[in-house]
């Protein structure tokens, strides 16, 4: 993450909705409050939202959801975004830009799942539907190898910092390090993930799942990564259900724990923020929350 500045605002999406779509020109646009790094995101009247890429590295996500989830949508048993828009670069914003039908309900981060066995169960199962789908022509995902291929050696270092803000013991952080490290890696055709199932990106309604959004991330690869809810998420006494209704093989759990610990303790330290080396610009401190109750939960079970 790097400070972009204050990215598109109401009045661009006004201008970009005048421009594009005048159809729905009259409709109302206000900000939709997220802490997601890549998008800004803005309601158009009632039942719509308008979702614009904040940064470079954003760029062809939209267009991925585009194509891909009309297709992947009718297998899954959760509700996900349906493109309804495909806006193009102008009125001074340099990417693709895109239109959803608005799904109701809050991220499960504001809005906490309260009955956390039903969410366990119904995950598990959305994700076996979609590692299921065909996969024929499908994009690759940013988190679709080896977690050491997303944490490029930032660990030690994130380990390093948190120990010296005593909030672990960095021998055992390093010994789990290396557990997970030895781990056999996926060695079966690449399936589909959407590799970014966190709080943020889970709708809940009346305490309970109601959706998953946001696939910018999706693609193929190892299915261990999306296994991470059993740690963002889930409790010890919940995790067990959605480790059955996802049909994880131990192999393919035991690395998903292993990304948990690492996303949690690099996420906790790059989004905390402050002063040392490592650290994001802009500070985050709902994703660094979550990184923190992810390694958290995580690292116990290594001893």
């Amino acid at each position: 993450m790097t400070d972009e500045g204050p990215g598109p605002d109401a009045a661009l999406v006004r201008r970009l909705i005048t421009a594009q779509f005048p159809h729905w020109a009259g409709l109302d646009v206000r900000r939709v409050a997220s802490a997601g790094t890549d998008n800004a995101m803005f309601r158009l009247g009632g039942d719509l939202v308008v979702r614009l890429p904040k940064a470079p590295w954003a760029t062809g996500q939209i267009e991925k959801e585009r194509r891909w989830l009309p297709r992947l949508a009718p297998a899954l048993p959760l509700p996900v975004p349906v493109p309804v828009g495909a806006g193009v670069p102008g009125e001074g914003f340099e990417r693709p830009w895109g239109v959803y039908a608005w799904l109701e309900g809050a991220d499960a981060w504001a809005e906490p799942v309260t009955d956390l066995a039903h969410a366990a169960a119904e995950l598990g199962r959305f994700g076996v539907a979609l590692r299921a789908a065909d996969a024929t022509g499908a994009p690759r995902s940013f988190r679709g190898g080896a977690v050491t291929d997303w944490e490029g050696g930032a660990l030690p270092a994130a380990v390093a910092a948190l120990a010296d803000a005593g909030l672990l013991d960095a021998r055992t952080a390093l010994d789990a390090w290396e557990r997970v490290l030895a781990l056999p890696a996926w060695d079966r055709d690449p399936v589909w993930l959407h590799a970014d199932l966190l709080p943020g990106n889970l709708l809940t309604r009346d305490g309970r799942l109601s959706a998953v959004i946001d696939f910018g991330g999706l693609g193929t690869g190892d299915p261990a990564v999306d296994l991470m809810p059993a740690w963002t998420l889930f409790t010890p006494d919940t995790r067990p259900v959605f480790r059955t209704a996802s049909r994880a093989d131990p192999a393919t759990w035991s690395r998903g724990r292993g990304w948990a610990l690492a996303w949690g303790l690099v996420t906790d330290h790059y989004y905390g923020g402050g002063d040392a080396p490592g650290t994001a610009p802009v500070p985050n401190p709902v994703l660094a929350a979550v990184a923190r109750r992810t390694w958290t939960q995580a690292l116990p079970e290594f001893a």
